[in-house]
């Protein structure tokens, strides 16, 4: 069973959150904080230290917070992912993701939402940080250190994942007091000195995965997750972005060149490739399986993975292969809010094992009988459902599935598996990307050819491997296929739009990913031998004894050429469905992506800032 960690200690009572400012001068700044009274206390002790650091990262779980409204929203729309409120006129859910948010959204303009919630973590953090530093001890090899740098590497999570929400952002790196209440925006290239300075202290005072009881799982912190999340950041900080006032460029500051931090980044990567403590699950599809099955002993490919227990967390719920009704698989029908474009399933080689993970074109939906309730709770019978076609417009991320859990989810709303937040498929990548830039092709192709080893079954390897790497001869020919390997390794993890951002691709990648589904849509171009009728059968199609061959889908025409009827007991299904408005809602009409990087600062958070909160980028 997953840990959710949910330890509150005393120091956290006195810990603001941000939602009314007035309320935090009422109830803590007018008498002793009990927190003031309790540090000296509380941070010199490892046990009850370990007690306030853990609630730091406690805030994921809250209703409007990551679990609620940041997983599901942040990272949409790119061009390999949307999110399917898309295409709806005038919904709050659809506006967060087209580039159309407005200061109101009606899912995020609250006093609750991931906002307000990231930085109740920062403050909880800052308390953690000045306690430690104050009352305990920095030392290396010591429990309170290594606690120190948990803390610092939470607190950069959270700036890291508000500068990619919202750009320029207040920054506390104090404890609040009646001086700092109401303070406004810092510049971004503040903030990543500061993070990537604090992600250094920290990869000295946190040990490997496996080097310390403490570091045992990918719901703790370890060394190779904080170096390659100064790589991320780094990477991040000399890319471009758009600036308020400025469009869109790379940063000014010399300490944030992209030579300065593109060897950051090098340098971190090669640590954790060295470190021999992580690395490449065998399998692409293990990876996801693990996920789902809820492995979480480190030393895999599991870097961190923001920790959900099984009543909380919104990741199958939201991305998983969707099941309309409480079936054998799932005591909720939900999953399916999101998914790969329709292009991408047709982007990848056919000999690329990750194609069918990433991908998947069925849901659950058709009943054809019923079956005992895996629910241990419930004696009753609940549907028993097949994998049925969904349609050219409806794909799935098939990372993400409730059939692969070990255990069947019974709340109404919640799944309890975890954010994979890093894994070391990234390390490869961002190395290879570092490499290339400092060094030339050369040197990023031996990691680039790692990622497609697992790719792609070994007797493909001499092919699609060392002659495809190797004919990348110059820098933006290797440039060229890292972007492109990022869409393939990591599509239906949210991690595209930020990349593409810091690339400068953003607004063409989704310009042209509009009209690549146009072309597929019409059978031109590079989709032109994409066939329109795809036929489809069950393993047995003899339901007297339910199992899983009544269950499994068989499906042909999804490869390129298959347009021969296969006959048989195969059934024909048109497959061109991809109306025009739906491809139009990858990003509002008449809006440039480039100009919306950003969401807006919610209304509620502006009118409570004291005049000291503005809103840029023409909002």
């Amino acid at each position: 069973m997953k840990n959710l960690i949910k330890t509150l200690t005393l120091s956290m009572v006195a810990i603001a959150t941000f939602n009314s400012c007035q309320e935090f001068e009422d109830d803590y700044l007018e008498g002793p904080a009990i927190s003031t009274i309790a540090d000296n206390v509380i941070f010199a002790n490892p046990d009850l230290a370990q007690g306030a650091v853990d609630g730091v990262i406690e805030i994921i779980a809250h209703t409007n917070s990551y679990r609620g409204r940041h997983i599901p929203f942040y990272g949409f729309n790119t061009d390999v992912e949307w999110n399917y409120n898309s295409s709806s006129v005038g919904n709050s859910s659809g506006e967060l993701v087209i580039y159309d948010a407005k200061p109101n959204n009606g899912q995020m303009d609250r006093d609750n939402s991931s906002w307000n919630e990231i930085y109740i973590g920062i403050e909880r953090a800052n308390k953690c940080i000045e306690g430690i530093r104050t009352f305990g001890t920095e030392e290396p090899g010591t429990e309170l250190g290594r606690l120190l740098g948990v803390a610092l590497t939470y607190r950069a999570v959270f700036y890291s994942d508000l500068i990619k929400a919202w750009g320029d952002v207040p920054a506390r790196f104090e404890p609040i007091n009646s001086e700092t209440l109401y303070i406004a925006k810092t510049s971004r290239d503040t903030i990543y000195k500061q993070i990537i300075a604090d992600l250094k202290i920290a990869s000295d005072l946190v040990p490997w995965p496996n080097e310390d009881s403490k570091t045992t799982t990918v719901e703790r912190i370890n060394k190779a997750f904080v170096k390659g999340l100064r790589a991320r950041i780094a990477l991040s900080a000399c890319g471009y972005q758009q600036y308020p006032n400025d469009g869109v460029r790379r940063s000014n500051d010399p300490d944030l060149s992209v030579q300065k931090m593109y060897k950051i980044a090098l340098d971190e990567c090669r640590d954790v490739i060295n470190s021999g403590t992580v690395g490449l699950e065998p399998t692409f599809e293990g990876v996801w399986r693990k996920l789902n099955e809820e492995n979480i002993i480190v030393g895999g490919e599991s870097l961190w993975e923001m920790p959900f227990s099984d009543g909380r967390g919104r990741v199958n719920f939201s991305f998983a292969v969707r099941h309309r009704m409480v079936d054998q698989n799932t005591g909720q029908a939900r999953g399916g809010i999101a998914g790969p474009l329709p292009t991408v399933f047709y982007d990848f080689d056919e000999d690329d094992t990750r194609r069918d993970i990433t991908a998947v074109p069925y849901e659950w939906s058709t009943q054809i009988g019923e079956v005992p309730s895996p629910d241990p709770t419930k004696d009753s019978n609940v549907a028993f459902t097949q994998q049925t076609l969904a349609g050219l417009n409806r794909w799935y991320f098939g990372k993400y599935r409730y059939e692969w859990m070990n255990r069947y989810v019974t709340s109404d709303n919640d799944d309890g598996i975890n954010r994979l937040y890093m894994r070391y498929a990234e390390i490869l990548l961002m190395a290879a990307e570092a490499a290339n830039e400092l060094e030339g092709p050369a040197a990023g192709a031996v990691y680039l050819k790692e990622l497609r080893r697992r790719a792609f079954p070994a007797e493909l390897h001499a092919e699609k491997v060392d002659d495809y790497v190797n004919a990348l001869s110059s820098k933006q020919a290797m440039f060229n296929a890292i972007v492109d390997e990022h869409k393939f390794e990591f599509t239906g993890e949210m991690e595209r739009k930020q990349a593409l951002i810091r690339w400068n691709l953003l607004g063409e990648k989704l310009r042209e990913a509009k009209e690549k589904m146009r072309n597929l849509r019409d059978r031109t171009g590079e989709y032109a031998d994409v066939p329109t009728t795809l036929y489809y059968r069950y393993l047995d199609n003899d339901y007297t004894e339910l199992d899983e061959d009544d269950e499994t889908i068989v499906i042909y025409g999804l490869n390129r050429g298959e347009t021969v009827n296969p006959g048989g007991d195969y059934i024909a299904q048109d497959w061109t469905n991809l109306p025009e408005n739906e491809i139009n809602s990858l990003f509002l009409e008449g809006v440039d992506p480039d100009t919306r990087q950003f969401w807006p600062i919610w209304q509620t958070f502006i009118a409570a800032s004291n005049g000291k909160l503005v809103n840029d980028y023409g909002y």
